[in-house]
């Protein structure tokens, strides 16, 4: 599947201040940038800081005044088998070694509070079962609506019943994890969400891979575009600022080409 992304941020510095840019379609097995475009109005200069391990892209300036910033991209996803039915779950001394640190908790996914709950509610499950069980019981559990801020974590949102995507995402990672199962947050490019905007998805590793999946059920896992991945979302911020800065407006648009 190929798609077209088009994303437009404005923003206002009062003051000069350097920042982390974060919102171009990552280097990975599973899709393949055909063609892109970033671009700064006014014009300025920056430095590439990209990952060559994980496949992000990321940029760093500094900037003072209003600042419009566009990245349009085409991008081809390759068939992905998600079927999680059958995925063994591993053993942690036969885990890759870049795994292990998404099976402890972190800032928003406090997975050490959650291993009795975990327990009771998917106890009889194990690997691709279990984490399909997880993401079935936060669809139907989990009502869709902005109630959360920045501060939230995956308690509050268990709590609550309710959040947007990120919360989402915390609460499948944070199960996955106390389920003793690899799991992280990534930021992605959303074929069909509604309506259009940056997505947080989980991506989990049963069966000797990376899976990813939609613990919103919003999105086709085969139009997901990977911008980032981290272990939770501190890590995959599309725009960091090392200052004061202000939104003036946000657009995110994704097609299919």
């Amino acid at each position: 599947m190929r798609v077209r992304i088009e994303t437009r941020l404005d923003y206002d510095y009062p003051e000069r201040a350097e920042s982390l840019l974060q919102i171009e379609a990552a280097v990975a097995p599973d899709q393949t940038v055909v063609e892109e475009h970033l671009s700064f109005d006014p014009p300025l200069t920056f430095v590439r800081r990209d990952d060559p391990v994980s496949g992000e892209r990321r940029v760093a300036f500094e900037h003072q005044g209003r600042l419009a910033i566009v990245y349009t991209a085409v991008v081809e996803i390759a068939h992905r088998e998600m079927d999680l039915a059958g995925a063994v779950q591993h053993r942690v001394a036969e885990l890759p070694i870049e795994t292990l640190p998404y099976l402890r908790g972190s800032r928003y996914c406090p997975s050490d509070t959650f291993e009795t709950i975990a327990d009771q509610k998917f106890g009889n499950l194990r690997g691709g079962e279990r984490v399909a069980a997880i993401v079935a019981w936060i669809i139907g559990h989990l009502e869709y609506r902005p109630c959360s801020d920045w501060r939230t974590t995956a308690l509050e949102t268990y709590v609550q019943r309710a959040g947007v995507c990120r919360d989402f995402a915390h609460l499948a990672v944070t199960l996955c994890r106390a389920s003793d199962i690899p799991a992280r947050v990534a930021s992605v490019y959303a074929l069909g969400l509604h309506p259009p905007d940056f997505h947080a998805v989980a991506e989990v590793f049963v069966g000797g891979r990376w899976r990813l999946l939609d613990p919103t059920g919003l999105a086709p896992i085969d139009g997901l575009v990977r911008i980032a991945y981290g272990r939770d979302a501190a890590d995959v911020a599309f725009l960091t600022i090392f200052g004061q800065a202000n939104m003036v407006s946000q657009s995110v648009t994704v097609t299919a080409d």
